[in-house]
């Protein structure tokens, strides 16, 4: 069973840090191109950032350019999302899923919470 678990969320202040990890389990995807979503308060879950399976191609949504990074490691099956000058407007569930995303892979997500 194909299972993504997301973990190293938390509430922090604006301006601060966190580093997101997905880790994979049930199969590897290792050749699969992986993304991280966010869901807002009464808001559709959106696009955040996406990674290619070797890494050398990323891409982000405008909001969070040159503030995140996502990365991964193929030998761990696991993505992250280092996340830098949190603002408030960033408080959402951030998910990991493939991109375009495959509906059985939503995992729980993992909260995150910027105070202003």
């Amino acid at each position: 069973q194909v299972q993504l678990v997301e973990s190293g969320g938390g509430l922090v202040q604006a301006g601060e840090s966190l580093r997101l990890s997905c880790a994979a389990s049930g199969r590897t995807f290792s050749w699969r191109v992986m993304g991280w979503f966010r869901q807002a308060p009464g808001k559709e879950r959106q696009f955040v950032a996406a990674i290619s399976w070797r890494g050398e191609s990323t891409d982000y949504v405008d909001s969070v350019k040159g503030r995140f990074t996502i990365s991964r490691d193929n030998a761990k099956n696991t993505v992250y999302l280092q996340m830098n000058s949190l603002k408030p407007e960033d408080t959402a569930v951030y998910y990991c899923n493939t991109n375009p995303p495959t509906t059985d892979y939503w995992g729980q997500g993992t909260q995150v919470t910027v105070s202003s």
